[in-house]
């Protein structure tokens, strides 16, 4: 059995008191697919950065989940037209 291997950068980048973050998936024949996320502070809240990280990656990963089954639904598709 071949086990096939994908990868996921995330990049997130923090201003005052917003963070982004970027989830990058790249298959084995070089596709990528992104999804974004964000989270922001409230000025009220007390300043932790990790929460901030954990909530948008969180949404940027989630944001990718729905990316690629929607890219694996069009794939489905077009086979089904292709029989």
């Amino acid at each position: 059995m071949e086990a096939t291997q994908w990868s996921i950068h995330i990049y997130v980048t923090e201003e005052d008191d917003e963070t982004s973050a970027r989830a990058v998936l790249t298959t084995r024949d070089d596709t990528h697919v992104a999804g974004v996320g964000r989270a922001r502070r409230n000025p009220t809240d007390p300043s932790v950065p990790e929460v901030g990280n954990e909530l948008a990656v969180a949404r940027a990963l989630a944001d990718l989940t729905g990316k690629l089954f929607a890219v694996g639904s069009d794939d489905i598709a077009r086979c089904a037209r292709q029989s």
